[in-house]
């Protein structure tokens, strides 16, 4: 009985520990992270997600060894949030949840549930925000959601969009100075898609960018046939946003407009859907935008993560923003113009006929959906798709998870007047997927490796590693040469990989389904 009672005091002491230790996050330390925390969707502000840890190596990593494992309570899920890490406790959520964990042995801390529910699309939810004591998160049906870091208990929540319009939430807020970032989803509907800036004290709303023109006068306008097409058009704001803090711009990439594959109704470029658009943080306002798919008619949204570069060109030294989008084609640009540097495949595709003057592909119209079908490559899948890439400012390279598949695209609503989604593909072949590492100054693929499991997104680390999805689950390459080193047993990895650094162990996390896995180099 004696034995038991110290152990449970242990236990009660370490509890109150952890709970001590969940003291919250500043903005200084989210502009100026340690290698003891992830604060952030992806670890810092760049979209690198590139850790200066070294404890792990291209040379030692085959001795990884696994720390703990965290099984979701029934009914479980899949984890494809990204964990925040904060005071040695990950912060993360699947749709209608979120949790929180220990970060040095597993071990659940709290575990909140959106009992609220009145439904929306239950596809995934990208995690949380964190800021002072409370942690953000959206839920399916619209709401923002504010919760006590150290218990979980709800603070208060506010409807940010609409259900009955079919919009849902699932993107990860990020904190920008005294304010929450969060985009919608959903596209079910022509409904026009919004990034909203709103309070962390209350969730209300201090600014709204629309993605397509709302009324007369808008820039982009004349883009669209009309304004009643252009105020439902759509481009849905899926991915956490990236920052740069030296020039206050908020870089915010977004989806495809509508209605969906069909487009008879909606002639033009159809500005700012699948593009990558600077905004001022402050006030929301348009800086400049590049359109990776203009005029969209296969659902290649440009909602991938934008990386910030700072980099060399032609001698020069250049504050740059790349992006590798779903159609196939990477883009390197200049963050503070605009200006397009590079443009170039990362993957073979059949649907552009080169670039104009912008740098931006132009669409094959023999290409275009059809009603007897065009077979076009990538498929609806894309050449990427919401997993996060990674830049290892060490080696130069650009990381990406790429698949180069083929399938026919028709469309079934041949109107005038399509809504929705008036088409689809089908069918077709794949090559095996690849892990690519792309060089920022030329858009070269300097290496590209088969890769044998799912798509996951990807983790570089001084210790020239890249981590990412193998066979088996969660696994390491070479970030210099490709050159598989490791490989775990965990499944697939479904979100993307997190480092950090605690009592001089460096630990590795990535969901694996309903399952999170830290591994960890013992000294």
């Amino acid at each position: 009985m004696k034995r038991l009672v110290l152990v449970l005091l242990a236990a009660a002491c370490l509890v109150t520990t952890v709970v001590a230790q969940q003291g919250g996050l500043t903005v200084a330390q989210i502009l100026k992270p340690s290698t003891s925390s992830w604060p952030t969707y992806n670890g810092d502000y760049s979209g690198r997600r590139f850790s200066t840890l070294t404890s792990i190596t291209d040379s030692n990593v085959q001795h990884l060894s696994l720390a703990w494992l965290y099984d979701l309570p029934s009914p479980g899920g899949t984890i494809k949030a990204t964990p925040v890490q904060v005071d040695g406790v990950l912060y993360f959520t699947i749709p209608d949840h979120a949790y929180a964990v220990e970060a040095r042995t597993g071990r659940e801390i709290w575990h909140y549930t959106w009992t609220r529910n009145r439904g929306g699309i239950h596809i995934g939810n990208r995690g949380v925000a964190v800021l002072g004591d409370s942690v953000y998160f959206v839920t399916p049906d619209c709401n923002l959601v504010a919760l006590d870091i150290a218990t979980g208990k709800e603070r208060w929540f506010t409807e940010y969009c609409s259900t009955e319009m079919v919009y849902y939430g699932s993107v990860a807020p990020v904190v920008v100075k005294d304010k929450l970032i969060v985009g919608v989803s959903g596209d079910d509907l022509d409904q026009p898609a919004y990034l909203d800036a709103r309070s962390p004290a209350d969730g209300s709303l201090i600014w709204r960018w629309y993605v397509t023109p709302q009324k007369e006068g808008d820039p982009g306008l004349d883009t669209w046939p009309n304004l009643d097409m252009a105020q439902h058009g759509g481009g849905m704001t899926w991915q956490p946003i990236t920052y740069d803090p030296d020039t206050n711009t908020i870089y915010v990439t977004t989806g495809n407009p509508q209605p969906v594959v069909a487009y008879k109704n909606r002639e033009g470029a159809n500005l700012y859907t699948a593009s990558l658009v600077a905004l001022d943080a402050d006030t929301g306002k348009m800086k400049w935008y590049f359109q990776a798919s203009p005029h969209d008619t296969h659902d290649w949204d440009a909602t991938q993560t934008p990386v910030l570069i700072d980099g060399t060109v032609n001698g020069a030294p250049r504050k740059l923003v790349a992006l590798a989008a779903r159609n196939g084609h990477f883009f390197v640009l200049d963050r503070l113009t605009g200006k397009n540097l590079v443009s170039a495949e990362y993957v073979k595709t059949n649907w552009s006929k080169g670039y104009d003057a912008k740098g931006q592909p132009i669409p094959n119209p023999d290409k275009r959906p059809q009603v007897a079908g065009a077979l076009v490559t990538p498929n609806q899948g894309g050449a990427t798709n919401w997993f996060s890439p990674s830049f290892s400012p060490q080696t130069g390279l650009f990381y990406v998870n790429a698949s180069r598949a083929f399938s026919v695209w028709y469309v079934y609503d041949a109107s005038d007047n399509p809504m929705g989604w008036g088409g689809t593909d089908r069918g077709g072949y794949a090559e095996q997927g690849q892990l690519k590492a792309i060089d920022y100054k030329t858009g070269k693929v300097r290496w590209s490796v088969p890769r044998y499991g799912g798509n996951s997104g990807l983790l570089s680390t001084a210790g020239n590693v890249v981590f990412g999805s193998g066979a088996n689950g969660l696994a390491a390459f070479n970030a210099t040469t490709g050159q598989a080193l490791w490989d775990s047993r965990i499944g697939n990895v479904t979100n993307g990989p997190i480092t950090y650094e605690l009592d001089g162990r460096q630990y590795v996390v990535a969901g694996a389904g309903s399952r999170l896995a830290a591994f960890v180099m013992n000294p």
